[in-house]
């Protein structure tokens, strides 16, 4: 397995680990994400049909409402949060959903280094990378 280590920063410290879900497009959590199923429901969108439940969503930055921050609240309620959110760069909407949601997150990160189905451990400021999700 080859393992990649780098630091971002931190939006909403905290650890979590999970396989990688990653769209290099925008996400919007109002009208693009089911909060009562964690199904990403955006047509066209590259993870449309995607859940997002434990997952470490990897994505470019947000987009849309400020309602996406609540959006991003109604998923940890239902338990379908992701485990972890990881940005290029962070904007309003899904750092204050992250935080209210308590969701860890960091930005700042290369995502074009990470994949759907990698395994990925954040730790603080620290994103450990591994090239396939361990049996």
């Amino acid at each position: 397995m080859n393992a990649i280590t780098f630091q971002g920063r931190v939006i909403k410290a905290g650890h979590a680990a999970g396989v990688a879900l990653v769209s290099r497009e925008p996400i919007g959590f109002l009208g693009g994400v089911d909060g009562d199923t964690g199904i990403i429901t955006e047509r066209g969108h590259s993870l449309e049909g995607a859940c997002v439940a434990g997952k470490v969503l990897v994505f470019p930055t947000g987009k849309g409402s400020t309602v996406g921050s609540y959006v991003l609240y109604q998923l940890a309620v239902n338990g379908l949060a992701p485990a972890a959110i990881l940005n290029a760069e962070s904007e309003p909407i899904v750092a204050v959903g992250a935080i209210i949601a308590e969701i860890p997150m960091v930005d700042r990160v290369p995502i074009a280094q990470i994949h759907t189905g990698d395994w990925v451990r954040v730790d603080g400021v620290e994103v450990r990378v591994t090239s396939n999700a361990p049996k």
